[in-house]
């Protein structure tokens, strides 16, 4: 009697996957800081070398002093650059908030703790004013911004010479409310041999604070999503016109921070102050590894790039070399910067089939 033999069936085709089988080496490298932090390992061993009086503790915190009065700022200009804007404005805004806050204060007579909160105000008001024309007349950024930049420029120099005779403002030290605000913006402690600013704890929390938002939250997806594609994001539903106006408000809120700190640190500010340094936060953010297209980059880059500003300001003059230098380091470092940029992101969109 013949038995009928069943054969298991045939394993169907296992489908090919579409899994990402980077190496660690391509991982790493595809993240937007780590060629900022390479360069800045590079810089400090370089400086350490050249400039002897690098080596001291007391100049590295004056470094990081540096770095911050750039970094604050740069932080939410990396942010503005990811949601994919410029804000040419951000320099002589941090003048203008500072300077605001003095001549109103000293014109009134009044409390400079209210003349902060309204000068605040202002700052918000150019922010929101900013991201409000570019998102309504589809105007780009550079633009609208550039024009705000000599708004500005021209108000800071006019009203301050037609409120006190100069192009600077008045002395603020004896006015009401300056040491309270002296102790938020402009406090130091004297740490043995080094002495802290405030100004770098405070760059360091907001650059972790970015950071959070970017990586964890959905305002950080949103901001991540209309700078890589404004149309695709609004169609899934991403408040593209709010996300933008908010980026152009929070440099505004950094700016005016930063003008605070300047303000109640010499008490006195030269109103043609600013000019030159949206160009520093820009590059900050560049060398940082955040690209000028937008969509790409992270706060912890930008806080790297701001730190390899400050170290190169400072330790060309500590190696005894001359200053002017500096920018022509600051243009070699934002082209190399555009290049490595480019490599990381190419790196970290290539897909490989396993």
């Amino acid at each position: 009697m013949s038995q009928t033999v069943k054969t298991p069936p045939a394993a169907a085709p296992s489908e090919s996957s579409n899994r990402v089988t980077l190496g660690l080496s391509n991982r790493l490298l595809a993240r937007p800081e780590v060629g900022a932090l390479v360069a800045a390992i590079v810089i400090f061993i370089f400086f350490l070398i050249v400039a002897p009086s690098f080596r001291s503790p007391a100049s590295f915190f004056t470094v990081l002093y540096q770095s911050s009065t750039i970094g604050i700022v740069a932080v939410a200009v990396g942010m503005l650059m990811i949601g994919g804007e410029f804000d040419l404005s951000a320099g002589v805004l941090v003048t203008a908030g500072s300077l605001c806050n003095a001549l109103f204060c000293y014109s009134l007579g009044i409390n400079l703790i209210v003349g902060a909160v309204l000068s605040l105000v202002f700052c918000l008001a150019v922010g929101f004013l900013n991201g409000y024309l570019v998102m309504r007349t589809g105007i780009p950024s550079f633009l609208i911004t550039l024009g705000t930049f000599f708004v500005l420029q021209g108000a800071n120099l006019g009203v301050t010479k037609l409120v006190t005779g100069s192009v600077s403002s008045p002395n603020i030290n004896q006015m009401d409310g300056y040491k309270v605000l002296h102790a938020i913006f402009a406090a130091s402690w004297d740490l043995g041999p080094i002495t802290l600013g405030i100004t770098v704890l405070w760059w360091l929390a907001f650059a972790v604070l970015s950071g959070y938002i970017l990586q964890r939250t959905k305002i950080g997806n949103w901001i991540y999503a209309v700078g890589g594609n404004a149309d695709s994001a609004r169609a899934v539903g991403v408040p593209v016109r709010k996300v933008k106006i908010g980026l152009f408000m929070t440099v505004a809120f950094l700016g005016w921070f930063t003008g605070m700190h300047y303000l109640y640190n010499f008490n006195v500010i030269q109103a043609g102050n600013g000019v030159g340094n949206e160009f520093l936060y820009i590059i900050a953010a560049v060398v940082g590894g955040t690209l000028l297209t937008g969509g790409y980059g992270n706060a912890y880059g930008v806080a790297i790039g701001a730190f390899i500003f400050g170290m190169t300001n400072l330790c060309i003059v500590y190696a005894g070399w001359d200053p002017n230098w500096f920018k022509a380091f600051l243009g070699v470092m934002l082209l190399l910067a555009v290049v490595v940029n480019l490599y990381v992101k190419k790196l970290s969109t290539t897909r490989k089939v396993g």
